[in-house]
């Protein structure tokens, strides 16, 4: 019976460590440098002002929607009517929906 116990408890603790390896894993903050824009005004790919990013990884060009308050955001000023803007974008990154998106700690543009 102590054997099964202490067999079950080292199981649930390599259990809960690798989980947080692999939460740790996803929330870790990357910086994005690219394109800043309006997904509606410059790209039409959504219906409301939102703040996006594109990046090219490879031979690709790829576009990540920032997380936020979309046009009320500050940053969103700059670049709302179809201007593009130079820039960074530090967070964190998720997919829904087929589509990249970036939740934002830090938005600047380039001087």
């Amino acid at each position: 019976m102590k054997s099964f116990l202490s067999h079950t408890g080292l199981l649930l603790a390599v259990a809960f460590a690798a989980f947080a390896v692999v939460a740790d894993d996803k929330a870790k903050d990357v910086t994005l440098k690219g394109t800043i824009l309006c997904a509606k005004c410059a790209l039409g790919q959504t219906s409301e002002c939102t703040t996006a990013i594109q990046v090219k990884e490879g031979d690709k060009l790829v576009t990540y929607l920032l997380d936020d308050k979309g046009a009320g955001e500050e940053h969103h000023d700059p670049i709302c009517g179809g201007q593009k803007k130079a820039g960074t974008v530090v967070g964190t990154i998720q997919e829904r929906d087929g589509k990249k998106y970036i939740k934002p700690m830090k938005v600047e543009y380039a001087k």
